[in-house]
């Protein structure tokens, strides 16, 4: 998945009201910017935190500028807009390229199923079981080299696990899908502390033949692609 529009560098001042951010530019403008990421964005807000930001001239838009990237000293990327990760799983899973899942040909988004939900991609193919998978963008790292979700509280993730359990019961084909969004990342787990009900509902998912998959991103300011796959601790 390529940007629409080249990227430009900032500096983060602060972000606020879970969606905004207010940002320094290059040439010294101080703006704000649309920030889509529900989360804590835990390690990731810092104010001075070197940042890439979108551009856009859409009359409709009255924020100018999308935060997408954080730039880590170690020269390591981490995409902060959530937003993104069913554009690149879903170009990854029409292109054929995640292995555990390349025999199916037919991708369909948003489709309804569970009580009131809509998984994020159902998947079809001559002779296969339906296959139901959820993303999950998983930004958050406090050791080095483990990613770690989620970042807060997600009662709808919670939800989520329950619904691929029932699918996954009743004989069809159930996955959640980690993208981890960070570079600089070496495997994933589940932050327990942050939200043990979550914890609880992944295991029992497990148990029920709920397939997990995390692969990390590939991250540039200039594209991001699905990476190697990611052990899952």
């Amino acid at each position: 998945m390529r940007f629409q529009t080249p990227l430009v560098q900032a500096v983060l001042l602060r972000r606020y009201k879970r969606f905004l951010a207010d940002i320094r530019l290059m040439d010294g403008r101080e703006v704000t910017a649309h920030c889509a990421n529900p989360g804590s964005m835990m390690g990731l807000a810092e104010p001075g935190t070197r940042i890439w930001v979108e551009p856009n001239d859409d009359p409709r838009k009255k924020l100018k500028f999308g935060w997408r990237l954080v730039a880590h000293a170690s020269g390591d990327f981490s995409c902060v807009d959530t937003s993104l990760a069913n554009r690149i799983v879903r170009a990854a899973l029409e292109a054929r390229t995640i292995p555990e899942l390349s025999a199916y040909d037919i991708v369909r988004p948003e489709q309804a199923y569970g009580t009131g939900s809509r998984v994020d991609f159902l998947l079809s193919g001559d002779g296969l079981p339906d296959a139901y998978v959820e993303v999950k963008s998983v930004t958050l790292l406090r050791q080095p080299g483990l990613a770690e979700f989620p970042d807060s509280v997600t009662a709808r993730g919670t939800k989520h696990l329950g619904e691929l359990a029932a699918m996954a019961r009743a004989g069809q084909r159930a996955v959640l899908f980690y993208l981890v969004q960070r570079t600089d990342a070496q495997a994933v787990t589940v932050a327990h502390d942050i939200d043990p009900a979550y914890a609880t509902a992944l295991h029992a998912a497990r148990e029920a033949g709920v397939m997990m998959l995390s692969y990390r991103a590939n991250i540039t300011p200039q594209e991001i692609t699905i990476g190697h796959s990611l052990s899952l601790q």
